[in-house]
């Protein structure tokens, strides 16, 4: 199948290395430079090769050291300008030809934001970094810009800020100072990495800033090395939430699967506005500042960005959307069974039910578009990936594998099937039928049978192509360490009767044994429920201390409950509240551009009090990355009706 979100012409010519030469323009917010690609011929006589790029400066173009002319499509809204470049004559298949690209970005690239220092923690220095996930690797440099071409790439970034790529450094040397004893933010620097592992082009990464990093202790026998990198006044929080349990996850996820392939796997806290609690950039995960609570509650997402290292990153799915779940529902799939072994099977079960919670919400936002609730999304040629991004591919897909899981014996079973997986296709673009192919050719050759018979149980249609609120099977999970919550929340529900709050019989030790995770589904489940009388809520809101609670998970949920029922008066007083934390204007300046928080807010807000919701994101919408600012626009109605 043809990737639908691309206009290159990879099926017939395909990038195989490309090497950077880039420079970083703060004051101008742009890089420019050149992209050289080692292109592969993939059949005979082939005229041109056409690259994806979007709001791209293009100066000039060679072809096999000779000057050639190139033309540049009409943009379209979502796959930007297709990039045509002619060949030479009478290429064959396997033909190799270096075509180079001197170009720069603008500063309308959706894959950059450019953050005045006053938008960093230091207030110093400019930041720069990159979001290329789903298709916006296009507007930082031309490419075959699709999940189905992977690539080795080399890089030469010159910066008066320090520079981070998604790639070995080798220069300044690995071990050795970033920014080689110059000034920083006034002497220009060239910094150099390698990629030798071939990757899709949405984890290409760039960041610049005033960065520092601490190595985290190295794990005995192991080749790979790990740190954190943050602006210098994070670092030592930074370097406390991670330096525990990173390279023990990533240990043993080695143990659960096979080995690390990418030789470094570093974590970057980036400033408050990027859009994603993590992304799995190649030796380089990208993670938002919100994960640093001072008590290492939300540590797991690192558990989640380094599966991808497998999945994803390793065996990545083809056509974007279409198969996106191949990367997200294997990678929750597998994070939760090595929450299993890191704490105990009661947490990966309370994970589970966890994200039945963001499964449901996510179906139901598509009820008027029903196609992307199916697992298998067919988009149309031009159709915008991000419109369809939700938890359904996470959930959806890691409840299908957690049921074969269940249905062929077990992990026990089915664990050996996993590494065989990751081995059969490790640096491959896979489909879902490839998958469901190897899927039944192991448990035919380790099963028999019986394992077969069960396979041809399975209701395929039903779980990729099925539409609705529910998942094709009841799914059961270790409710151990829910009961508590669960029952705290049926407590308040009861106690609706009850007009005088003073009369209640809840005090802040009610959750002084939960964690983080048990507040979350205690909070949760009331918003399952009945909305509370505006009293109560705000009884429970003040005795629990919860609005002002450094936990943004927390914090999100508390608004989502608050903000429930329009109807209500609490509903009225907790929409600015709620919409000033997401915008920074809540005292702390730190925008929640994180779009897990920051579109349901709006989304909560809107339908409460929509004159209210524009005028706060009009006024900071600056601050929110490309990526957030489009989908936070799309908010209302289901992402029909744009804010004016």
């Amino acid at each position: 199948m043809a990737d639908p979100t691309t206009q290159s012409n990879y099926l017939q010519v395909t990038s195989e290395h490309v090497s950077f030469k880039w420079t970083l323009d703060f004051s101008n917010k742009t890089i420019s430079g050149s992209a050289t690609h080692t292109l592969r011929i993939k059949e005979n006589g082939v005229m041109e090769v056409i690259f994806d790029t979007s709001d791209l400066h293009i100066e000039s173009t060679v072809v096999a050291d000779l000057p050639t002319p190139y033309e540049i499509k009409e943009k379209h809204k979502v796959m930007g300008s297709a990039l045509h470049i002619p060949l030479p004559a009478n290429l064959k298949a396997g033909d190799v030809v270096v075509v180079k690209v001197t170009y720069g970005t603008t500063p309308d690239s959706t894959a950059l934001q450019w953050l005045e220092k006053e938008q960093t923690q230091g207030k110093k220095h400019p930041f720069l970094f990159s979001q290329c996930q789903p298709i916006y690797a296009r507007a930082l440099a031309p490419l075959q810009d699709s999940s189905s071409v992977k690539i080795t790439y080399s890089g030469q970034v010159t910066s008066t800020l320090p520079a981070l790529l998604s790639a070995i450094r080798k220069f300044p040397p690995p071990d050795g100072p970033i920014h080689d004893g110059k000034v920083v933010g006034k002497d220009l620097v060239t910094y150099t990495y390698e990629q030798p592992v071939p990757i899709p082009s949405y984890i290409i990464a760039i960041a610049a800033g005033d960065l520092v990093y601490k190595p985290f202790p190295r794990l005995e026998g192991k080749e790979w090395t790990s740190s954190v990198w943050s602006e210098p006044e994070l670092i030592d929080r930074a370097y406390w939430e991670f330096s525990e349990d990173t390279a023990r996850f990533l240990a043993a996820e080695e143990k659960l699967i096979t080995p690390y392939q990418f030789g470094v796997y570093d974590v970057l806290v980036l400033p408050p506005s990027f859009p994603f609690g993590g992304m799995e950039n190649s030796c380089l995960s990208f993670v938002t500042p919100t994960l640093l609570t001072g008590d290492r509650t939300l540590v797991d997402v690192i558990v989640h960005e380094l599966t991808h290292s497998w999945f994803g990153n390793g065996v990545t799915y083809v056509a974007h959307a279409c198969h996106f779940w191949l990367n997200e529902g294997w990678t929750t799939y597998l994070e939760r069974v090595l929450q299993g072994y890191l704490h105990s099977p009661a947490h990966r079960g309370f994970s589970y039910l966890i994200g039945s919670k963001a499964l449901k919400d996510s179906l139901k936002l598509y009820i008027e578009k029903p196609k992307y609730q199916r697992l298998i999304i067919e988009l149309d040629k031009g159709e915008d990936p991000d419109d369809s991004y939700s938890s359904i591919p996470y959930e959806k897909g890691a409840n299908f594998l957690l049921y074969l899981e269940r249905s062929l014996g077990g992990l026990d079973v089915f664990l050996p099937y996993v590494r065989e997986y990751v081995k059969s296709f490790m640096g491959k673009s896979i489909t879902s039928d490839q998958w469901k192919a190897q899927l039944y050719d192991y448990f035919g050759k380790n099963g028999g049978p019986d394992k077969v018979r069960v396979l041809d149980s399975v209701d395929w249609d039903a779980w990729f192509y099925g539409e609705g609120l529910n998942l094709p099977v009841d799914m059961d999970y270790d409710m151990t360490l829910a009961e508590e919550a669960y029952d705290l929340a049926r407590r308040w529900d009861a106690s609706r009767t009850i007009g005088d709050v003073s009369k209640l019989d809840f005090k802040p030790s009610d959750l002084e044994k939960f964690d983080s995770n048990q507040i979350t589904v205690f909070i949760e489940r009331l918003q399952s429920l009945p909305t509370l009388p505006s009293s109560h809520l705000q009884h429970l809101t003040s005795i629990y201390n919860l609005s002002s609670t450094g936990n943004a998970e927390i914090r999100a949920r508390l608004y989502g409950l608050l903000l429930a029922d329009p109807t209500v008066p609490i509903a009225k007083e907790s929409a600015s509240e709620a919409v000033k934390w997401v915008v920074g204007d809540d005292g702390t300046g730190i925008v929640k551009g994180r779009m897990k928080f920051c579109r349901p807010v709006f989304r909560a807000v809107d339908k409460v009090d929509h004159d209210l919701a524009t005028s706060f994101f009009n006024k900071a919408r600056t601050s929110f990355h490309p990526i957030a600012r489009k989908m936070i626009e799309k908010v209302k109605s289901c992402n029909i009706t744009r804010f004016s």
